[in-house]
């Protein structure tokens, strides 16, 4: 247990991740079309301002804002050139605010995907997507991230890919993927599956699970799919903070603090270590959530009729595995309207 998350996670039975990088940055200006990545050299206060929100919301774990940092998506800005230094920076941005925290907070290099479509159904190879993902991977060691933080990947063959980067880059990783299709990833992949491909990893994370996705329900269900697998590696729930609905020319997200206080004790009952929020998840839903996992006694794993009482129904009857015994196949929810 040489790395810090696996220290801090020997001490704890739940830790509290970050909430929104892109809706925290919308509400600070960032405009639609512009890359996160270019604001930790342009606007590097308004970076800290963002970590440092999380951190003093209750956040155990931050992520950096690079997840569109690799070759790929910053060459979409003609910054494919800075992909070392924008990841750089965006950690030692973090680490900054981390190590004036007053406690041990863990700095998270975020990777998100690349973008494009792995062969053989797309032209993205293993062999250059791993050179994507190592260059990212060595731009946030040299920034002082504790832990490379895969997220919101699809396909298992990019999971992979990032995996295998991370380990040259010897640095310790979790990986989360989104099921945002009935239940699978874009990609087609079940909770079950990506539980037991995690296991056949030469270099697997610390930790896995599932971020982004549809809303809080449909990811507490991906995450009774992980339980059911019966992994030994601590789980990452990572839910957006409701549903968006279009308002007043905005993307607005309908969870309240309250809502996302649910989520984040039945995440922990529901077997979850390491629990935090995705797209719409506020400093005011963190600290709600950070309240709830102090002051409120473990429980029972929760049921599906319990999850959709209090979080509001599924987007799918299915989780996707098509299997009676899934947990998505207990009891339907109702669909949220």
């Amino acid at each position: 247990m040489s790395d810090p998350l696996s220290r801090l996670l020997a001490t704890r039975d739940w830790l509290l991740a970050d909430g929104a990088t892109g809706t925290n940055l919308f509400n600070m200006g960032l405009t639609a079309g512009e890359a996160p990545e270019l604001w930790n050299t342009d606007k590097p206060d308004n970076i800290r301002t963002l970590y440092k929100s999380a951190v003093d919301a209750g956040s155990d774990i931050f992520l950096t804002n690079t997840f569109g940092g690799n070759a790929s998506r910053m060459k979409l800005h003609n910054a494919q050139s800075r992909v070392r230094e924008l990841n750089r920076i965006g950690a030692e941005l973090g680490r900054e605010i981390a190590d004036a925290a007053g406690r041990t907070v863990i700095v998270a290099g975020s990777m998100g995907p690349t973008g494009e479509i792995m062969a053989p159904m797309g032209s993205l190879t293993h062999e250059i997507a791993v050179e994507m993902f190592h260059e990212q991977a060595e731009g946030l060691k040299e920034g002082g991230a504790d832990v490379l933080w895969v997220e919101t990947i699809s396909a298992p063959e990019e999971y992979a890919a990032a995996a295998e980067a991370c380990g040259k880059a010897g640095m310790p990783w979790c990986g989360t993927m989104s099921f945002d299709t009935a239940g699978r990833t874009m990609m087609g992949m079940t909770s079950a599956a990506m539980a037991a491909m995690v296991e056949k990893l030469p270099n697997p994370p610390i930790a896995f699970g599932a971020n982004c996705g549809v809303g809080a329900a449909d990811l507490m269900r991906t995450v009774l799919g992980f339980v059911a697998a019966g992994p030994e590696r601590p789980i990452i729930a990572k839910g957006n903070a409701g549903i968006p609905k279009y308002h007043d020319g905005h993307i607005h997200y309908d969870g309240t603090p309250d809502l996302m206080a649910e989520y984040a004790v039945l995440a922990r009952d529901a077997g979850a270590t390491i629990i935090g929020g995705c797209c719409g998840t506020m400093p005011e839903h963190l600290a709600a959530m950070r309240k709830a996992l102090e002051t409120r006694p473990r429980g029972p794993r929760p049921t599906l009729d319990e999850i959709a009482a209090k979080l509001g129904g599924f987007s799918s009857a299915s989780d996707g595995t098509g299997d009676d015994e899934a947990p998505g196949r207990e009891r339907r929810g109702r669909r949220r309207g």
